[in-house]
């Protein structure tokens, strides 16, 4: 039941009917991560594509300096490890588990399979892996031009639009985000990230509780807009 149900989330398989889901479902397999547990390194062949069924999973790219940037925290629903698997490169960056993360994945062979089984998944393949492309070209032009406080202010409503709910007036992030993983994501030191984080705080334009951020979004769009 999991496998189908996350399925569904897909932005790329949902497309397929129930009865399709329940025919490649037997094709996926599961596994569970505790927190910080690695899925897969950086350079590890390629043999497998993973979406997340429960928790999330952050994409960390190792640099030569040894620092670690965080590229990119996939929630449920979400695909990664897909592009290293279609061109059969080692994967890029490594996947760890925030928290506790559940996960499905298929093999190499079995993709290629469906792809031919299904050929309306190819097209949704290249939109799916165009939009994640486009993102990135996104993220990277904001922190070559973009001052930091802006940065994290984008940072901060991008997440909660992909992972937030409502709550109190306010939007939250809702697993727990450190002070360290946002400065790997805008390319900041921690030192300067607590700072901005504290000014944000100070200014009513986002709230910490029980280790989550919650986020005026009004407040954060009408910062970037100055």
């Amino acid at each position: 039941m999991m496998i189908i149900e996350t399925l569904k989330k897909s932005g790329l398989f949902r497309i397929l009917s129930d009865e399709e889901l329940k025919d490649i479902s037997v094709l996926f397999e599961q596994a569970s991560f505790k927190q910080n547990e690695t899925i897969f390194h950086e350079g590890d062949p390629s043999d497998r594509i993973y979406l997340v069924a429960e928790g999330n999973v952050k994409i960390v790219k190792h640099t030569v300096m040894g620092k670690d940037i965080i590229l990119e925290i996939m929630p449920a629903g979400d695909i990664f490890g897909g592009v290293a698997v279609l061109d059969k490169k080692p994967y890029p960056a490594s996947a760890q588990a925030m928290e506790n993360a559940h996960v499905i994945y298929m093999n190499r062979v079995d993709l290629i399979k469906v792809m031919e089984e299904y050929p309306v998944l190819k097209l949704e393949i290249v939109k799916y892996f165009s939009d994640k492309l486009r993102d990135a070209h996104e993220m990277l032009k904001n922190i070559a031009t973009e001052r930091v406080e802006r940065r994290i202010a984008s940072l901060l409503l991008k997440l909660s639009e992909k992972v937030g709910i409502d709550a109190s007036g306010l939007r939250k992030i809702d697993f727990s985000l450190t002070r360290q993983e946002i400065s790997e994501m805008v390319g900041t030191t921690v030192e300067t990230c607590i700072r901005t984080m504290s000014k944000f705080q100070k200014q009513g334009m986002i709230r910490s509780s029980e280790s989550r951020i919650m986020i005026d979004v009004t407040a954060l769009r009408k910062f970037l807009e100055e």
